[in-house]
C-alpha cells in the first residue's frame, strides 16, 4: 500500500513537472539553424505581478518603469548567456549586441517595448538578423537590483519570489516561422538577478534547442 501511495505522488510530480514546461521545435529547425548567421534578442514584455498592498507603494508610471527596466536586464542576461556558451564554442550562430539592437529599433522611430505592430521579417531586415527571439516573462518579484532593492525596503524585507513564467520564441524572419517555443514556469527561489534567472531559464532548454551543439 505504501508502495502504491509512493508511486501515485512520484507520478504527480512528473504530471506537475511537464505541466509546467512545453517545447516546441520546427520540424525543419536544422534548415532554419543552418541558414541562420546572427540572432537578435528583443526585449520581452515583462510584467511584474505585485500583491494589492505591494501596488499601493507605487504609481502605475513607476510599475511601467519597473517593468521595462525588468526588460532589459533580461535581454542583458540572456546575451551573456548566449556570449559564454559562443565562448565554449557550443553555440552555432552569432548573437547581437542588445545595444545595437535597441538603438537600430529606435533609429526607426520603433518603441523598443512595443513592436508588436512589426512582423519578424520587418524586424530582421532593420535589424540585419535571421532570427529573433521574442517572448513574454511574468515573475512575482523584480529581479533588477534597483527594482528589488527599492521594494525591498518599502515591505520592509518580508518579500520573496513565489514564480516565474518565462514563454520565449526564437521566430525566422525569412518567414515569420516559429523555430522554437519554449514554455516555462518555476516556483520558489530563482536567484537574486535577472542575470542569475536567465541563466538557469536558459540552462534548462540549451540542451533541447537547436541553435546550440
Amino acid at each position: 500500500m505504501k508502495k502504491l501511495i509512493l508511486f501515485s505522488f512520484m507520478l504527480m510530480l512528473v504530471t506537475i513537472s511537464f505541466s509546467q514546461t512545453k517545447l516546441y521545435v520546427h520540424p525543419d529547425a536544422d534548415n532554419y539553424v543552418s541558414s541562420t548567421k546572427t540572432i537578435a534578442i528583443l526585449p520581452m514584455s515583462v510584467q511584474v505581478k505585485l500583491r494589492p498592498n505591494q501596488l499601493k507603494e507605487f504609481s502605475s508610471e513607476q510599475i511601467e518603469e519597473m517593468n521595462k527596466s525588468e526588460s532589459l536586464d533580461l535581454q542583458k542576461g540572456m546575451y551573456s548567456w548566449f556570449l559564454t556558451r559562443k565562448k565554449r564554442g557550443s553555440l552555432l550562430v552569432e548573437v547581437q549586441n542588445p545595444t545595437k539592437t535597441n538603438a537600430l529599433l529606435k533609429k526607426k522611430n520603433i518603441n523598443i517595448h512595443s513592436y508588436d505592430e512589426y512582423t519578424p521579417s520587418e524586424l530582421g531586415e532593420i535589424l540585419g538578423v535571421e532570427t529573433v527571439i521574442t517572448g513574454s516573462f511574468e515573475t512575482s518579484k523584480p529581479m533588477s537590483d534597483a527594482a528589488g532593492i527599492g521594494l525591498l525596503l518599502l515591505t520592509g524585507g518580508m518579500f520573496a519570489t513565489s514564480s516565474a513564467t518565462i514563454n520565449m520564441d526564437f521566430v525566422s524572419t525569412n518567414d515569420d516561422e516559429v523555430v522554437v517555443n519554449y514554455f516555462k514556469k518555476i516556483n520558489g527561489s530563482l536567484g537574486s538577478n535577472s542575470q542569475d534567472l536567465m541563466n538557469i531559464l536558459m540552462r534548462k532548454v540549451s540542451r533541447r534547442i537547436p541553435y546550440t551543439d
